[in-house]
Parts: structure tokens; C-alpha cells; sequence
């Protein structure tokens, strides 16, 4: 029996529009209130604070690369009211001086998104210095930032925060000791954040996404030529969606638990991994042969 492969490609116009329309809100739901968001000049993070912005808020952003300034005065030209700040989420004083400047620009901070990460990925030969890299600019730094933020959260009556982790958290992956178990970290602290805020109003959740066309995909698919015509059927065989996920399609679930539409969530861990965690080995069932199958 033949199978028919889903491709970005292979989409409607009409199901393209649904994933690419970026200028399409549907709601002003955060409409003057201030977003901190980590690692948000590339991939998820960038897509994150975009539709933030196009829903109303201020959007404080970081980014080890200074690229973030350029993007910032790109966003003054689309209107959206950001404020870049460059640095490394690995340093405490720079977590510290982050959400100093938010509040000192904006005037509170309502919600906080910890995207950045560093991918480590290091297994047998990981050594101490992979090892606290991985840890410290992930949970470590997820941890501080929402310790530091804490005090403007609760003045400004409670809030939201999301942790980006991986659907890494969940499974082995060949020689990466450092990234999976720094991201299963995040998941663990997650529901320990959301216990200790919930007394203030401050609901917390992950998101783990699966296989998303961002730099790092682009890099290792450019190693070997082409783009997600190529590689979307490839890659695409460990999601039920048979392809890759967009930037866009992680930030929009994200907002959604940022938002007051799930304001019975917390300690909720959110898969948007294409049902990539949902299937076992038989994978995608094309070599499967069951009993009484034609």
C-alpha cells in the first residue's frame, strides 16, 4: 500500500497560511504588558517575541550574538516595542542585570520565557567544563531568572512563565549525556517552580518541542545540501506529521500558556514535537506488516 508523504512542500496554500501568516493575531491579549524572553533574536525565541508583539506587548529580549540590535531597530520599523540586551545566560550578573533593565525600561514584567540554551552535546567524552556549560545556561540560569523576576511578578498581581525545554528530556540520544540531561533537568525544575509560585498567581510550564527548522537544523542539513524540500520527508519520518515543525508553531502554544486561556495550567509539561514522542518503533507503520493488514 502506498503512503503519502507530508512535506511542508506538499501543504496547501490554505495550510501554509495557517503556519506562515505571521501579521495574522487573533486577539490583543497582552496588550501592554512586558515579556521577558531569553535567546529571542534567532529561532523559537525570535518567533516568540514577534507574535508577542504583534499581540499587544513589550517584549524584553537576549542574545549572546549583537546581532539582537539590529533586529531590535528591525522591530521599531514593523512597530513592536522591544529592548535588546546582549549577554551570556551562563552568568549570574548578567541574569541579574537583565531583569533590572526590563523594569527600569518597562516598568514591570508580567511574564518571562527561558528559551536560551546552549547546545552542548557531549556524551562519553564530556568533560567538566561541557558539563557546567550545559547546566548553566539551562536550568541554572532558568532557575535565577525566575528568582530575580519573582519580586515584579508579584507586585504586578502574578503572572506566567514558560521554561523551552526538548523532547531530549525524554529519551536517549546517541553521545548526548550534557543536552538530554540538562533538559530533563528543566522539566524536573518546572514543576517545583510552578508549586513554590503558585501562592503568588504565577503559573509555570514547559514546552518541548520536537525536530523545528531553526540555525541549528539549517547547519547540520546544510552539511550535506538542501533545505526543508529535502529534508522535511527525511527528517520528517520521526514525527506523525511527517515533517519538521516551524519556529512559529512553538511560539504560538507558548503564548497560549502564557496567556489567560490556560490559566488552569501549571506543572504542564506541553509536547509540540509533530506526535514525535506519541510513536514507538515501529515508527510511521510503512514496513509494518499486522495481522490480518492486506
Amino acid at each position: 500500500m502506498q503512503r503519502h508523504f507530508i512535506t511542508y512542500k506538499s501543504l496547501t496554500m490554505n495550510e501554509k497560511n495557517k503556519i506562515d501568516n505571521h501579521n495574522q493575531t487573533s486577539s490583543n491579549r497582552f496588550k501592554d504588558k512586558v515579556a521577558v524572553v531569553t535567546g529571542g533574536a534567532s529561532g523559537i525565541g525570535r518567533a516568540i517575541v514577534e507574535e508577542f508583539c504583534k499581540e499587544g506587548g513589550k517584549v524584553v529580549f537576549t542574545d549572546i550574538n549583537s546581532i539582537g540590535q539590529t533586529i531590535q531597530e528591525n522591530d521599531a520599523e514593523l512597530g513592536y516595542n522591544t529592548m535588546f540586551i546582549q549577554g551570556d545566560m551562563a552568568k549570574k550578573s548578567f541574569c541579574v542585570d537583565c531583569v533590572k533593565k526590563a523594569v527600569s525600561s518597562f516598568g514591570a514584567i508580567n511574564y518571562l520565557v527561558n528559551n536560551a540554551f546552549s547546545f552542548v552535546a557531549a556524551g562519553l567524552d564530556a568533560d567538566d567544563e561541557q558539563w557546567m556549560r550545559s547546566f548553566k545556561v539551562g536550568p541554572l540560569a532558568y532557575a535565577t531568572m525566575v528568582q530575580e523576576a519573582l519580586p515584579y511578578m508579584k507586585k504586578a498581581g502574578g503572572g506566567a512563565v514558560v521554561n523551552i525545554s526538548s523532547i531530549s528530556a525524554h529519551i536517549a540520544q546517541k553521545d548526548r549525556w550534557t543536552y538530554n540531561a540538562s533538559k530533563g533537568a528543566v522539566n524536573q525544575l518546572t514543576k517545583c517552580q510552578a508549586l513554590d509560585l503558585a501562592p503568588y498567581n504565577i503559573r509555570v510550564n514547559s514546552v518541548d518541542p520536537g525536530w523545528i527548522w531553526t540555525n541549528e537544523t539549517k547547519k547540520a542539513a546544510e552539511l550535506d545540501g538542501g533545505g526543508p524540500e529535502k529534508w522535511d520527508p527525511i527528517w520528517g519520518r520521526f514525527h506523525m506529521l511527517r515533517r519538521l515543525g516551524r519556529a512559529v508553531e512553538v511560539a504560538r502554544p507558548t503564548l497560549f500558556l502564557l496567556s489567560d486561556d490556560a490559566s488552569f495550567i501549571t506543572g504542564t509539561n506541553l509536547l509540540v514535537d509533530g506526535g514525535y514522542l506519541a510513536m514507538g518503533p515501529e515508527g510511521l507503520g510503512e514496513k509494518t506488516i499486522n495481522a490480518g493488514s492486506e
